[in-house]
């Protein structure tokens, strides 16, 4: 497995990033994996190499933070791994329980740091953004984690760009430590980071971490899609349906079918393929399930993919109208 710095950081990472949001309860979600399920997977993934694993504490309700800390703290040293997870999304019924106020973020890492069972988190990310956040005191906030070592680095997920623009030069004008990451939705038929927060991040070196490289199942195959082959998270994904279907969606995955089919691999390696491709990527998060998803994903890291396949790829990508934030 290929290791690359983040960024302009100092943090070095796998190209393959193990995302934990399938792992934890299933009350929460039907197909999430308990713990016995999920052992074999982390295993397998740390074996292969891997080294990032990112959850979230609303994943499960804590549970996934609680899965994951129990099974590394097993299977690798912590010196080994790099331990991702995010907050600010809604904990609990109190208005403080969410956003990026410094109350919750104090609360947060807390929390975090107590269902992980470690002294510290590598990679310490916003999730869900709130547009009427206080950037100044979210950014001191962070700081504050950092000098007191709780936190080693922190970044961000999903921030509108002209946020992510104010917060990073908020932090430079204090002279504080800022974003070394950006977590993003991105793959080969969303595209949209391409407009203003790709070219950002490469510019200020900041890491890309793109998730749902095979836009959660969608360009892994036309049975992923629709009729019997349909997984238990395809059926019941409600994002999903919201974010893939377009006509030309169906064109760019039949375009990585065909790229798979010539090349004997899977459509989803080669989406994942095309995702380690872009400039600046530095680690694509799969949300794996099956021992496979981490096979594949590792083996997609070796293909190297032509400039007629890229451009065939891009040819049938129909860019989505501006989307606007608060």
């Amino acid at each position: 497995m290929e290791i690359v710095r983040l960024g302009r950081s100092g943090l070095n990472v796998s190209r393959i990033s193990l995302g934990a949001m399938g792992f934890g309860d299933k009350s929460w979600r039907s197909w999430v994996l308990d713990e016995a399920e999920a052992k074999p997977i982390v295993k397998r993934a740390l074996d292969l190499g891997i080294n990032l694993v990112d959850t979230c504490n609303f994943y499960s309700k804590g549970a996934s933070e609680m899965l994951l800390g129990r099974l590394l703290k097993g299977t690798i040293r912590r010196d080994d791994v790099v331990i991702a997870t995010k907050f600010g999304f809604t904990m609990g019924p109190s208005a403080n329980e969410k956003g990026y106020s410094r109350k919750h973020i104090v609360e947060a890492v807390e929390g975090s740091l107590r269902r992980l069972g470690v002294d510290h988190i590598d990679l310490y990310q916003t999730h869900i953004w709130d547009p009427s956040t206080n950037l100044e005191e979210m950014v001191q906030a962070l700081a504050d984690l950092v000098r007191a070592g709780k936190v080693l680095y922190v970044g961000a997920t999903d921030i509108p760009a002209w946020q992510l623009v104010k917060a990073v030069y908020l932090a430079k004008a204090a002279g504080l430590p800022g974003f070394a990451s950006l977590q993003y939705h991105y793959n080969a038929i969303w595209r949209e980071a391409e407009r203003e927060a790709m070219p950002f991040c490469r510019d200020e070196g900041i890491g890309l971490l793109p998730y749902s490289p095979a836009a959660r199942g969608f360009l892994s195959g036309p049975q992923r899609r629709s009729g019997p082959g349909q997984t238990e998270r395809a059926r019941t994904d409600s994002y999903a349906n919201e974010w893939y279907g377009r006509d030309s969606d169906g064109i760019v995955a039949d375009v990585l079918q065909a790229i798979a089919k010539a090349r004997g691999v899977s459509p989803s390696q080669v989406a994942i393929a095309w995702v380690l491709r872009q400039p600046g990527v530095h680690a694509p998060i799969i949300g794996a399930t099956r021992l496979e998803h981490v096979e594949e994903a590792v083996a997609a890291t070796k293909i190297e993919l032509a400039q007629e396949e890229l451009a065939q790829i891009d040819a049938a990508y129909l860019p989505r109208r501006e989307i606007r934030h608060a």
